[in-house]
């Protein structure tokens, strides 16, 4: 008895070992966006050189992610996180001291080739020492890092900027990384490991050129410019080497993605699930904070302070769902998350308005994170634990691969549906105002005699009554369009309630492909010749 209380004491001081790096490597990523400003005028750069301090960030990470599964099977993932939060920490202290915008780029390429491999090491090493029946509680725990330090982010990163030194968003990394690395050191314990062969270079040439070459060009969002040759040619580019990849992967004898997995039902249907979240996600992730910063004209920090109510609540709900799912299964846990976050997603659409208090956006927040932090990580969960035990490292592998083109291609369709609803809106409103609407000519006149009582002559109050006028019709356009594009995210969350339905239930053992799942061997459907 007192060998397995220490047994499952040096489980949880090992998880608590993996939420410290995850969380840095997950806070790093949003808190450096709020740096952007201060680093174009400490480095006297325009805003396209200064993305690449954010572009090559997301590029490298793309590419070292796919590699984790291959160096954690033959390294071992105590070896291999410990290099990858050592790695982080060393490039966060050279950020600290990067002299140029061009010294920065290097340095946060550095940073990413370990922050890639912090979260797909760290989730195979939860599933490799905690039981299948506690896995829940701890990736309940481990849930809180990576769905609060996004909210936390700009709001630390804020605070960092206004009141102290903007380097220190990088160096406070330094001493708890530090004493990450010594902590994993002590209290992860070696995994198995096997030897060295037949490494897959064209599988690793075609993953990175083409996840590298896909991010590059949804990393700009809303501003595509379709028009510049290179963006379609890279876009073919990155396809052409998706398809290789594939064709390779499944004839390859040791392929760095394991692309069979894919047959296990549970796993498969966990990864659409979780794509289709995270699209859902972008309408209090990232419509919200546009709203809230470029049309009310609240500061990073501010809006940080309105979406900070959202990340504690998920952060109480994660581990709740997860020793739910333990002991009652995924589907009773994830379908009333679901259903509150539909809901509260429709409420917050119509929230999105100028006369709306920040108060009630934090409490319909609030509750939303409630229902975000029910239903994510018990998906997860289900479907990785539906993958047999040697094959969690390059599961883990495959799914962060998959969420960080998810997570691109979600803020890709989020921005072009807003800029496409904005055009039309814009377009229908100002049709409007012509000479034949006379409530529209009315309200000219009226701003026309504001600005002539402030002193304006009659041709300058005309030119600020229609400038004025053409501003309200665009901010309202711009509204619309981000009510419409929440809206849209809803839909989103209504077919992953449906896929959820069709995930098999929690069952005992009672097959051989069970038996075989538990035993670390691999279930019939799955055998690899």
């Amino acid at each position: 008895m007192h060998e397995k209380k220490n047994g499952r004491l040096d489980h949880w001081l090992a998880l608590f070992v993996v939420i410290v790096g995850t969380f840095m490597a997950i806070l790093d990523s949003s808190i450096v966006n709020i740096a952007v400003p201060k680093m174009m005028a400490v480095f006297g750069v325009s805003l396209d050189e200064v993305k690449w301090i954010l572009t090559s960030y997301t590029l490298a990470l793309g590419a070292i992610i796919p590699l984790t599964g291959f160096l954690g099977e033959v390294y071992g993932s105590k070896k291999v996180y410990m290099f990858a939060l050592g790695m982080f920490t060393l490039g966060s202290l050279l950020c600290g001291f990067a002299w140029s915008n061009t010294s920065m780029i290097v340095f946060r390429i550095v940073q990413a080739l370990g922050g890639g491999m912090i979260m797909p090491v760290g989730m195979s090493i939860i599933y490799q020492i905690i039981p299948p029946e506690e896995r829940g509680l701890a990736l309940g725990f481990w849930g809180i890092s990576a769905m609060a330090a996004p909210a936390i982010g700009p709001t630390l990163g804020g605070y960092i900027i206004e009141h102290m030194d903007w380097r220190l968003i990088f160096n406070v990394n330094v001493p708890i990384g530090v004493v990450g690395v010594i902590l994993a050191g002590i209290l992860l314990k070696d995994t198995p490991t096997k030897p060295a062969k037949n490494f897959d270079y064209i599988g690793f040439l075609s993953s990175t050129i083409g996840i590298v070459s896909i991010l590059y060009v949804l990393g700009e969002g809303s501003s595509i410019d379709w028009s510049d040759i290179k963006n379609p040619m890279l876009l073919t580019l990155g396809g052409l080497s998706l398809v290789l990849f594939v064709v390779n992967e499944l004839t390859h004898p040791n392929p760095l993605l394991e692309l069979r997995i894919f047959k296990i039902f549970d796993f498969t249907l966990s990864q659409c699930i979780t794509c289709i979240l995270t699209f859902a996600l972008m309408g209090g992730t990232y419509v919200l904070p546009l709203f809230l910063q470029n049309l009310r004209g609240y500061t990073a920090m501010q809006t940080g302070m309105i979406l900070f109510p959202s990340a504690i609540a998920v952060g109480i709900m994660m581990p709740i769902s997860g020793g739910l799912f333990d002991r009652i299964g995924a589907k009773p846990v994830v379908l009333p998350g679901l259903f509150i976050l539909g809901i509260t997603s429709l409420k917050l659409a119509h929230l999105i308005d100028m006369n709306t208090s920040k108060e009630a956006i934090s409490w319909i927040l609030l509750v939303r994170g409630l229902g975000l932090g029910l239903a994510m990580m018990p998906i997860s969960t289900a479907g990785m634990n539906a993958v047999p035990p040697q094959l969690v490292a390059k599961a883990s592998a495959l799914s962060n691969t998959i969420r960080q083109i998810a997570g691109a291609l979600s803020v890709t369709i989020m921005t072009t549906l807003i800029q496409g609803n904005l055009n039309t809106n814009y377009a229908r409103m100002s049709e409007q105002v012509n000479a034949f609407n006379q409530t529209s000519l009315d309200y000219i006149k009226q701003l026309q005699n504001y600005f002539m009582a402030s002193g304006l002559s009659q041709n300058e109050a005309q030119g600020a009554a229609l400038s004025m006028l053409n501003g309200m019709i665009q901010k309202d356009a711009y509204i619309n369009a981000m009510k419409h594009a929440v809206e849209i995210s809803v839909i989103a969350v209504v077919c992953a309630a449906i896929m959820v339905l069709l995930m098999r239930s929690k069952k005992k053992l009672k097959g051989p492909n069970d038996k075989k799942a538990m035993d670390g061997e691999m279930p019939d459907a799955m055998a690899i010749h």
